[in-house]
């Protein structure tokens, strides 16, 4: 991303990073969504984060106003699908229903 060319332009203007993770299958995607879906945002301003499983992938979307926000989300974001990530490895594919 391009740095704002002035004051003005970067007081207005929004970071957004993406994210794609590809699963085994659809079902685990589903399961990753559902888990890491965030709940409401507890304060203003801050960053927001879009989950979506579109088939085997899970998309997420950060929109911040400050770099420090965004990558506090990111990590964190990052720590809970690698949670996710460990415990369906442990507890093998899931049960069809």
């Amino acid at each position: 991303m391009a740095a704002p060319c002035n004051a003005e332009e970067a007081k207005s203007s929004k970071l957004e990073f993406a994210l794609d993770v590809a699963f085994p299958s659809a079902r685990e995607a589903s399961i990753a969504c559902q888990s890491l879906s965030p709940d409401r945002e507890p304060r203003r301003g801050g960053a927001t984060k879009e989950l979506r499983a579109a088939g085997s992938t899970l998309s997420v979307r950060w929109t911040a106003e400050e770099a420090r926000i965004l990558r506090v989300s990111v990590g964190s974001f990052l720590d809970h699908l690698a949670l996710v990530l460990e415990t369906m490895i442990e507890f093998g594919p899931p049960v069809a229903q």
